[in-house]
């Protein structure tokens, strides 16, 4: 029987090893249920292991390709990963939200790659503010968290950022708890763990923790890692936000949406013991 999948859209960079960026993401939309439309930000040179250069696209020309898409399909969820700068992504999202006023922003502050390159020379809260603004979800690792924020602790880092957005702060490079996955959300999100927990078996290892930040109260959802023999891979923190991304297109809550993605993003790590994973539903 004919089934009408949600579309969702994807800015990002051309990675012609397919591990991650754009066309990781169109993998993981498509393992996910729905359709995925892309926009190219930059045309990269490398492989799963070595960036040599990118070609970044203007702000005018990444428009230019999710414009015509915009206007003619139901786009309720986006997400961006790496665009040239602050101002630059600011101008898209600017327009993304002028063209389909509802759609809802999920970034994946990409700063730098596993190889060493360098996306962004001025990461500073204070340049990147106006975008987080704009942004229904951020989903920085450990280190883009303690360089956007200014910030020296990672918790800390994320309970700053999520007063301008909600904050899944990504495991794999935490010390404090390997592995581990961690949601920050304003309070009035008003999290109910019979609403979107999973049947997964992992019910005993959650953890909600009430916070302050500034003066707004923030609450964390903590997502342990699972326990099956996982492996490095070259765009998992692609695969993750955009595992999110399609999840709430299907209609499920934020807090949901993290947990299955998580879930996901496991098996993807678990699927082969190369850097290049495959991706199955």
């Amino acid at each position: 029987m004919e089934h009408n999948r949600p579309f969702v859209m994807s800015l990002a960079g051309l990675d012609p090893s397919a591990g991650a960026g754009l066309l990781a993401d169109i993998k993981t939309f498509e393992a996910l249920n729905t359709y995925g439309l892309g926009v190219c930000t930059a045309l990269t040179v490398q492989t799963d292991t070595q960036f040599i250069s990118a070609e970044w696209q203007s702000a005018t020309q990444i428009i230019a390709q999710a414009q015509p898409l915009l206007e003619k399909f139901p786009v309720q969820y986006c997400k961006i990963g790496i665009i040239k700068d602050a101002a630059t992504m600011l101008a898209v999202i600017s327009a993304i939200r002028h063209i389909q006023p509802d759609i809802k922003i999920i970034l994946d502050p990409v700063l730098k790659a596993s190889a060493g390159y360098v996306f962004h020379q001025d990461a500073r809260l204070g340049v990147w503010k106006a975008v987080l603004e704009q942004v229904y979800l951020l989903t920085p690792n450990y280190h883009e968290a303690l360089l956007l924020s200014g910030e020296a602790d990672g918790a800390a880092a994320a309970r700053v950022l999520a007063t301008y957005c909600a904050v899944l702060l990504k495991g794999g490079h935490r010390a404090d708890m390997p592995g581990t996955d961690s949601l920050f959300v304003q309070e009035e999100e008003k999290i109910r763990l019979q609403d979107y927990w999973p049947q997964s078996g992992r019910d005993d290892r959650l953890h909600i923790v009430p916070g302050m930040q500034e003066g707004s109260s923030v609450s964390i959802l903590d997502i342990p890692a699972g326990r099956q023999t996982v492996y490095p891979k070259h765009g998992s923190g692609c695969v993750l936000s955009a595992a999110v991304t399609a999840q709430l297109a299907a209609g499920v809550s934020l807090f949901k949406a993290c947990i299955s993605a998580k879930l996901y993003t496991e098996k993807f790590l678990a699927s082969h013991s190369s850097l290049l994973g495959y991706h199955n539903s």
